[in-house]
């Protein structure tokens, strides 16, 4: 699904929210969350939080962003992962997430509230993790992989054609300071020609 991966520069985006530090590694991105960071809206918890850091850039029609990362949690929700935004009130992030003490692979699809899935990963941690958000038509596919493992379907959302969407890394850390992600790549690519692998 990478053959025609376009590596997209860390200097090409713009932060929604500043992180806690930001430093470069050679071509690695070391991101420090803020503690309390987070993205939600309302659902269950009764809170709306928008002071997720995601770096973003433009992401047109029929093209896939992948981000990755390595996967080193040790806290109550921290995450990392892609951000998709439309606008405060639509947007999706997915990627990995540590709740009640396990790694999990899920998304949190937000049109006006929030929904949230998950699904363990156990063996996943201090591996390198790629998420990739592919756009086509009226949707995003989210899918992921551990290292070079196959690629898991992780949630297919409604997104519409004509929305001006932006994409990228994103990190949160709601319950500790010190979270440090380290982003090995941001690419763009071609979009997934279909939602299943054709056998």
């Amino acid at each position: 699904m990478t053959e025609h991966a376009t590596e997209i520069a860390w200097s090409s985006g713009s932060w929604t929210n500043d992180p806690e530090r930001v430093e470069t590694d050679g071509t690695d991105l070391l991101v420090t969350a803020r503690e309390g960071s987070d993205a939600w809206r309302v659902t269950s918890y009764g809170f709306v939080h928008d002071d997720e850091h995601a770096l973003l850039a433009p992401m047109p029609r029929d093209s896939a962003v992948e981000v990755a990362f390595r996967l080193d949690f040790t806290a109550q929700f921290d995450q990392a992962g892609v951000f998709l935004r439309v606008d405060d009130e639509t947007w999706i992030k997915a990627g990995v997430e540590r709740s009640d003490g396990a790694e999990s692979l899920g998304a949190v699809v937000t049109r006006g509230v929030s929904d949230w899935s998950l699904s363990p990963v156990p063996g996943w941690a201090g591996r390198v993790v790629t998420v990739r958000a592919s756009r086509s038509g009226d949707a995003v596919t989210v899918r992921a992989r551990v290292d070079d493992e196959d690629w898991r379907l992780v949630r297919v959302a409604p997104l519409d054609p004509a929305a001006s969407v932006s994409a990228g890394p994103f990190c949160c850390a709601p319950t500790r300071a010190g979270l440090t992600v380290r982003f090995l790549s941001w690419r763009r690519t071609e979009a997934d020609a279909a939602l299943h692998p054709e056998d």
